[in-house]
């Protein structure tokens, strides 16, 4: 195993249903996946397997070579790991800037005592000041986060993540819900974020937007994986359509 995230066999069952059934995947440090499927294929599973929010039934998951499959999710955000939602919760009744400030110093506020004797944080402040001008939110700092548009909420989402010093964020649908200008906005600061060097790993239903910026596509259906390659070859393969487009509805083309 030599990427930045790697995982063996994983499977986790909900009940009667394997959610997640036997994946086994490496995502090298500096790729820019799409991870895409049918609803039901188990994406949002997975990328919460690999945040440690659920635990795996069997199976490995390696962060940057070092074994997190029974660690918190406090534990991998340390070794690097971001996660966005999509159903986004900001603290909704302090600042913007407040939020990505929290986020900004977790370093300092994970160990109790170092919490309780920190007066100073001007570092958290000017360092989200930034982030916010990053991610298009400049001028919204002294709102409150709950008084924000959803598309204003999706970039405070990732300035919060980004404030985490990342190697790899795991994107789950950050463009639902946002109109075409939102959408076209998001990506185009999420593909800044790449070049940058962060890997990133995109859970998307707009297959547009996923097949004109990924570099790589895994496709999942019934928790499997049943496509992972260059994206154009993949979404391709007669396998695919029939899974993530549907029988009969023709061959999926990006215009």
């Amino acid at each position: 195993m030599t990427g930045i995230l790697d995982l063996d066999d994983i499977a986790v069952r909900f009940g009667g249903v394997r959610a997640v059934d036997g994946v086994t995947l490496s995502v090298a440090r500096g790729d820019f996946i799409g991870l895409i499927g049918p609803n039901g294929a188990g994406k949002t599973t997975l990328i919460r397997l690999v945040a440690g929010i659920i635990k795996p039934d069997r199976g490995r998951i390696v962060l940057d070579q070092k074994d997190v499959t029974r660690a918190s999710t406090a534990s991998r955000v340390r070794k690097g790991l971001a996660l966005t939602h999509q159903l986004v919760r900001p603290f909704r009744e302090m600042t913007v800037l407040e939020n990505v400030a929290l986020a900004a110093g977790y370093r300092r506020t994970s160990n109790p005592l170092r919490a309780a004797l920190l007066v100073e944080r001007r570092a958290e402040y000017e360092r989200a000041a930034a982030l916010l001008i990053r991610v298009g939110l400049a001028g919204t700092e002294r709102k409150l986060a709950g008084s924000l548009p959803l598309g204003q909420m999706k970039r405070l989402e990732v300035a919060r993540a980004l404030a985490l010093d990342p190697h790899i964020v795991l994107f789950d649908e950050p463009l639902a819900g946002l109109n075409q200008a939102e959408a076209a906005r998001q990506i185009e600061t999420i593909t800044s974020i790449h070049a940058q060097g962060i890997t990133v790993v995109l859970v998307e239903h707009n297959l547009e937007e996923v097949l004109r910026s990924c570099k790589r596509l895994i496709v999942l259906n019934d928790g499997r994986v049943i496509g992972d390659g260059d994206p154009q070859s993949v979404i391709a393969d007669s396998g695919v359509q029939e899974a993530y487009v549907g029988s009969g509805t023709g061959t999926y083309a990006l215009h």
